[in-house]
């Protein structure tokens, strides 16, 4: 492929944006957090390297013994961990959880900060889950939060490079305009489940094949 020109890969991207949004118009979270910042913060910490429905499965137990944050926070860890050992880190995840609710009373009054920076102070919340909560949560888009699918999409349409995910997101902020960036985790993460699958996309039948570089040529 002879080098795009910046004018030519975001004509591209655009062009990705608009059919994201005819095929997913009204994509939402994967993750069940019952209209709650705080219930949606714990989720997406648990989803670390773990499917979005296995932490489904997971969390209404959890709520269910813990019901608020003042709750979480006085938990046992080993009771938590029983509740959560059937997805991956459970143990590190657990004491994150009630790490985290500790530090929403004692610095937040038990809720959720409404800001990138303060987020990533608690405990297990990286810029991934802070950009899902502040989008999700309560409307703000501060960046895209680039996961598994976001990284591997993002370098498979040859719109970054970056070795981390941090540095994948920078990629993106610089390449799509600001109002394109809210629903770009959402659909990317249905597109790389449904089509752009890690081990067997199916490019055959990609809605975005001809705007792909990698279209058919990965293995």
């Amino acid at each position: 492929m002879a080098r795009e020109s910046k004018k030519a890969k975001l004509e591209r991207a655009l062009e990705i944006a608009k059919r994201m949004n005819e095929h997913y118009p009204e994509a939402e979270c994967a993750l069940h957090y019952w209209g709650d910042p705080f219930k949606l913060t714990i989720a997406v910490l648990l989803s670390a390297q773990t499917t979005d429905k296995g932490v489904n499965k997971v969390t209404p137990a959890l709520w269910e013994r813990y019901p608020t944050v003042t709750d979480l926070a006085a938990a046992n860890p080993s009771d938590v961990e029983e509740i959560i050992r059937t997805i991956g880190f459970y143990r590190a995840k657990a004491a994150n959880c009630i790490k985290c609710a500790q530090m929403v009373l004692s610095e937040y009054g038990g809720e959720i900060p409404r800001d990138i920076d303060e987020l990533q102070k608690l405990p297990g919340v990286g810029r991934k889950t802070a950009n899902v909560v502040l989008n999700e949560a309560f409307g703000i888009v501060e960046g895209i939060a680039v996961d598994t699918h976001v990284f591997r999409i993002a370098h498979r349409l040859r719109f970054s490079k970056a070795e981390t995910p941090a540095k994948t997101e920078d990629d993106l902020l610089a390449l799509y305009p600001r109002d394109h960036w809210g629903p770009i985790n959402h659909q990317w993460v249905l597109f790389g489940r449904e089509t752009c699958d890690a081990r067997k996309p199916k490019c055959d039948d990609c809605f975005i094949r001809d705007l792909c570089p990698s279209a058919g040529k990965t293995k």
